[in-house]
């Protein structure tokens, strides 16, 4: 099998993040035992976060396919909140911006062609607006998940609809591993993606924003990333390319830190960053793992910095992994995590992989409905855990083998509510 951080059906390039084969190692027996800002701190009594992610992009989850009617599209839309519900969830992250397009409607970017087939025409509704709508109705908070710098899934500028930014600014834009991507050395496109962003927090009452794993692009192999130019300019004072990256990355991160809370003072922030910070052998101060991607080295992502800086109100690191897996231990991140945030104010909930239960591709353990009720028990112990987030919607409806059942059983008795 290959581990990857975030998802196979989009990830591509990321499908070399962790390329091991095999079959898992014995589920662990002795494990380690171990304010006013919205979804910040230790856990509260009586209070837990409880999320699914709903993924847009390629039609994973929603729009079951491009080209359903308004009323079609919104009818799917409720069916996901209403299981949300029934699951005893209470947050639901909606993916609303995908490829540099928008599910609402945005004077800076067109509509998403997950909509209607074609990028740019109108469905003839307002998905986002009813979604935060629809899910406070519901009880469940609705976050509001972008992807900052990915504009296409495939090459082709002309591809994109008229009038596209990418297409106004071809300057901004490079091709790399079969997609397209904003560059995140230019000062114009950080200020332009925020702008972008923002839009949707200035328009809606959006419980948090979210963003996932995706900065500079996962690397691939034989190929360059194109940012010579960039770096020419603006690289100067840096010691080298991967410096000037991250800090380009951290500006991304702090700035919109701080433009959310001017927008909104009480809307969120929260990332979901892959799992390995660094492993071990690169960093001592890394994670027990031997994972193929690093985010800190390849994605140019110090996630572990934004924690420690307060840049963000919550993490949710995508421990995508089995107990006992021997490059990256489900058992072994979790401590991992916990220690990092600890003290820190900032809310740690887990990334789950629903999607792997039941895969006959992936080990072993996924085969057993009870593995990810383990990874829920197992989390207990860590204080700073607060919760968790399953991947992704579509797998918490039709829950194939019963793993999504057994949580619901096993750990949610009861609604609660997420922590404020």
């Amino acid at each position: 099998m290959r581990l990857i951080g975030r998802r196979r059906f989009v990830a591509g390039a990321a499908g070399a993040a962790l390329a091991v084969t095999g079959t898992t190692g014995a589920a662990v027996a002795g494990a380690a035992a171990g304010a006013a800002q919205p979804l910040r701190g230790k856990p509260h009594r009586g209070r837990e976060f409880r999320g699914m992610w709903l993924a847009t992009v390629a039609n994973r989850d929603w729009p079951s396919r491009a080209g359903l009617t308004a009323e079609q599209q919104r009818a799917e839309l409720l069916r996901h909140l209403d299981t949300a519900v029934e699951r005893r969830l209470n947050t639901v992250v909606l993916q609303v911006r995908p490829t540099a397009d928008a599910l609402w409607p945005s004077p800076y970017e067109p509509w998403a062609q997950y909509l209607t087939g074609t990028q740019g025409r109108d469905p003839g509704w307002d998905p986002l607006g009813t979604a935060v709508d629809e899910a406070h109705a519901r009880g469940l908070e609705l976050h509001a998940w972008f992807n900052p710098y990915r504009v296409a899934n495939h090459t082709d500028p002309g591809r994109l609809a008229a009038g596209h930014p990418a297409r106004l600014h071809p300057e901004w834009v490079l091709p790399y591993g079969g997609k397209l991507y904003y560059n995140p050395g230019l000062p114009e496109v950080r200020s332009f993606v925020q702008d972008a962003m923002l839009d949707a927090l200035r328009r809606y009452e959006i419980d948090a924003v979210h963003w996932d794993d995706y900065f500079y692009p996962y690397p691939v192999a034989g190929q360059v990333f194109a940012d010579d130019e960039a770096y020419a300019r603006y690289g100067g004072d840096f010691p080298d390319r991967a410096s000037w990256r991250r800090n380009n990355t951290d500006l991304l991160v702090s700035e919109m830190s701080v433009r959310i809370k001017e927008t909104r003072k009480h809307t969120a922030f929260g990332i979901s960053p892959f799992g390995v910070w660094r492993n071990i052998a690169t960093d001592p101060e890394g994670s027990d793992t031997r994972a193929g991607v690093q985010t800190y080295d390849d994605l140019y992502a110090d996630t572990r910095k934004w924690i420690r800086e307060g840049w963000i109100d919550h993490v949710i690191p995508q421990l995508y992994w089995n107990i006992g897996l021997p490059v990256a231990d489900y058992a072994k991140l979790l401590p991992w995590w916990d220690a990092v945030v600890r003290d820190t104010g900032v809310g740690l909930y887990i990334g789950e992989a629903l999607y792997k239960a039941g895969d006959p591709a992936q080990p072993a353990a996924w085969q057993d409905p009870r593995e990810l009720s383990r990874h829920l028990e197992l989390a207990r112990r860590y204080p700073s855990v607060g919760g968790h987030c399953f991947f992704s919607a579509k797998e918490v409806a039709a829950d194939p083998i019963g793993a999504m059942t057994t949580v619901v059983a096993d750990h949610y008795p009861t609604g609660v509510r997420p922590p404020r």
